[in-house]
C-alpha cells in the first residue's frame, strides 16, 4: 500500500479535501521535504515557512496562484533566473495579479492599496456590512434555515466589498453570477484550470469602465481613490494597472471570506457549549476567528519559486526550484503551537498564525475579511437560540457528513445546510416596519422592482452596449457601422459599458468619426 507521505497532493481528492494526515506525514520527515524526482520542495515548518516568506529577495512568488505542481515555462539556466522569470512571466497563469508580484512593481501596486484599507475606512463600511448580515439572517432565521455558503457567505462577502469599492448596484448580481459560475481557486479539474480567470476577465471589462468614469467624474469611495492615485514618486499608474488591481481586489478575497465563515460555523455547532458562551459574551468571537483561522483557514497552501541559489534552514535550494508553503501545517506546527490539534478560545498570541500571510505579501484585504465575518456571526448568535447542521444532510453530531472542495488551495466547504432556531425575542424581517424600505436600500438581491427611466434617444456616449444590442434596429446600426462587432465575444462581456467608454481602450476599432456617424443614425431610433 502507497505510504500516504508518498501520494500526490495535487492530484489526490481524498488528501484535498482532508489534507492534515498528509501534512503530518509529511512533517515526520522534517519541516522541510524534498519530494523524491520531482523537484519540488515542501515546508510544513512554522518558522521555515516564515523564512521563505520573507526571503522576497531568493524567492519570488510567480507561482502563487498557479501552484508549484505545474511546469515551469522555461528551463531555468544559472544561479539567478530573475530575468527568465520576468521574461515569461505572462506565461504564468495569473502572472501579473498583485499576488504574483515582486520587488518594485509589487512595491508600487502594495503602496497604492494599503492607504485604502485603513480603520476609518472600514468602520465607515461597517454600517453596511451590520444593516445586509442583519437582513440576510433575519430572512434565513425566519425560514428555520439556510444553506450556509451559496444563499448567505457567498452573496454577502461579494456585496460587501461591492459596496466597498463602488461598484454600482444595477452591476452586482452580474458579478455574483460570474463568481458563482467559475470554479474554486485551486480546481484540479483541467478544465477548471484554464476557466479560472475568466470571472476576473469579465469583471475587468467592467472594471475598465468603473476606472474610466472615476477619473473622468471621482466619487466619495475607494475605487476613485485608487482611480486617482499616484505612486510614491509622484508618477500616475497606467489604467490597466488600476483595472488589474481593483478586479483582484473584487475576486481575490470572495472564496476566502465566504469559506471562512463556513468554517468559523462548523465549530460554533459542533464545538460543546461554544455558541452558548458566544452569545454570552460576544466580545470573544474575534478570539474565535483567530484560532478558527489558524485551525481551519482558508488558504491551505501558497507557492514561490527560487530565483537565486539559496537556502532554506539547512537545506540547500538551487534556483529554479518549486517550493509548496504548506500553511495549514505551519499553523498546526508542534513546535510553534502547544497541543496543536485542539481549539483552545483564549490561546496566546493567536494572531501569529499565518492564515493570512506574512510579510510583503500578507493579505491586504485581512482587516475586511475579519470585520465582515465578525459581524455576520454576531447577527447568527444574536437572532438564535440555537445553531445546528441538518442531521439528514451531514449526519449526527458524532458522525458528520461533511464535504469540502477538492482544491490544492482553498480550504473550505461546498455547502452548509443550517437549522436555526430562533431567539425568544427574535422578529423576522418580513415583519420589521422597515423592511421594504431595506429591500429598496439593498436592491441586490432582487431586480429593482423600478427600474431607471426610458431613454428618449439611444446614443454612443450615454445608452449601454448591451440595451443598444437587444434592439435589433440599433444594433443594425451598430453593425453597420462596425461590421461583426455585435458577435464579438469582448463586446459581449462589456454590455454594462457605453461604446464611448470602450473606445478608451480601443480607439482604433472605435473612431470618433464612426461613433458620430453611428450617432446620427441612432437619434432617429425610437428606444424598445
Amino acid at each position: 500500500m502507497e505510504a500516504l507521505a508518498d501520494r500526490d497532493y495535487f492530484s489526490d481528492h481524498v488528501i484535498l479535501k482532508d489534507p492534515y494526515a498528509y501534512f503530518e506525514a509529511i512533517r515526520a520527515k522534517g519541516p522541510i521535504y524534498r519530494i523524491p524526482g520531482s523537484g519540488l520542495v515542501v515546508v510544513t515548518g512554522y518558522e521555515e515557512i516564515l523564512e521563505v516568506i520573507n526571503n522576497t529577495r531568493d524567492f519570488s512568488s510567480v507561482l502563487a496562484p498557479q501552484g508549484p505542481a505545474a511546469p515551469l515555462p522555461f528551463t531555468p539556466e544559472g544561479s539567478d533566473i530573475t530575468p527568465q522569470i520576468e521574461a515569461h512571466r505572462t506565461e504564468f497563469i495569473g502572472g501579473d495579479l498583485l499576488v504574483s508580484l515582486d520587488d518594485r512593481p509589487h512595491s508600487l501596486s502594495r503602496q497604492l492599496l494599503n492607504r485604502l484599507f485603513t480603520p476609518s475606512r472600514l468602520k465607515a463600511n461597517e454600517a453596511f456590512i451590520t444593516d445586509y448580515a442583519d437582513q440576510l439572517v433575519r430572512d434565513a432565521v425566519a425560514k428555520g434555515g439556510t444553506e450556509l455558503i451559496k444563499e448567505i457567505a457567498t452573496p454577502f462577502v461579494t456585496l460587501v466589498v461591492a459596496d466597498l469599492l463602488g461598484v454600482p448596484a444595477d452591476d452586482r448580481q452580474l458579478f455574483m453570477d460570474a463568481i458563482d459560475a467559475g470554479p474554486p481557486p485551486g480546481s484540479l479539474d483541467a478544465n477548471d484550470l484554464i476557466a479560472q480567470n475568466q470571472p476576473l476577465v469579465i469583471m475587468g471589462t467592467y472594471f475598465a469602465g468603473y476606472v474610466a468614469d472615476r477619473r473622468e467624474t471621482p466619487r466619495d469611495d475607494i475605487l476613485s481613490e485608487l482611480s486617482n492615485a499616484t505612486y510614491s514618486d509622484g508618477t500616475t499608474p497606467e489604467m490597466l494597472e488600476i483595472v488589474r488591481l481593483a478586479t483582484f481586489l473584487f475576486g481575490a478575497g470572495q472564496d476566502t471570506s465566504a469559506k471562512l465563515l463556513g468554517n468559523a460555523m462548523r465549530f460554533i455547532v459542533d464545538q460543546p457549549g461554544l455558541q452558548q458562551r458566544l452569545r454570552a459574551d460576544p466580545v470573544l468571537i474575534p478570539a474565535m476567528l483567530e484560532e478558527v483561522l489558524r485551525l481551519e483557514g482558508s488558504t491551505k497552501m501558497t507557492a514561490r519559486i527560487a530565483r537565486k541559489d539559496t537556502r532554506i534552514g539547512d537545506l540547500e535550494v538551487p534556483a529554479g526550484t518549486r517550493v509548496m508553503l504548506a500553511l495549514a501545517a505551519a499553523n498546526r506546527d508542534p513546535r510553534r503551537w502547544s497541543d496543536p490539534e485542539a481549539f483552545l478560545l483564549d490561546r496566546p498570541k493567536i494572531k501569529e498564525h499565518l492564515a493570512f500571510g506574512r510579510g510583503a505579501h500578507v493579505c491586504v484585504g485581512a482587516p475586511l475579511a475579519r470585520v465582515e465575518v465578525r459581524v455576520i456571526i454576531e447577527k447568527f448568535l444574536e437572532h438564535t437560540e440555537s445553531i445546528d447542521l441538518v442531521e439528514e444532510k451531514h449526519g449526527p453530531p458524532d458522525d458528520r457528513s461533511l464535504d469540502y472542495e477538492a482544491s490544492f488551495i482553498i480550504r473550505g466547504l461546498s455547502a452548509m445546510h443550517l437549522k436555526l432556531t430562533p431567539a425568544p425575542d427574535f422578529v423576522g424581517a418580513a415583519t420589521k416596519p422597515d423592511a421594504k424600505e431595506k429591500r429598496g436600500l439593498f436592491g441586490f438581491l432582487k431586480k429593482r422592482e423600478a427600474g431607471p427611466a426610458s431613454p428618449t434617444q439611444y446614443s454612443t456616449l450615454e445608452t449601454k452596449i448591451g440595451v443598444l444590442l437587444a434592439d435589433p434596429a440599433a444594433k443594425a446600426v451598430i453593425d453597420r457601422h462596425f461590421p461583426g462587432v455585435s458577435a464579438d465575444p469582448r463586446i459581449g462581456m462589456g454590455k454594462g459599458m457605453t461604446f464611448r467608454t470602450v473606445q478608451k481602450f480601443a480607439p482604433d476599432m472605435f473612431t470618433t468619426e464612426a461613433l458620430d456617424a453611428a450617432d446620427v443614425e441612432l437619434a432617429g431610433l425610437a428606444p424598445q
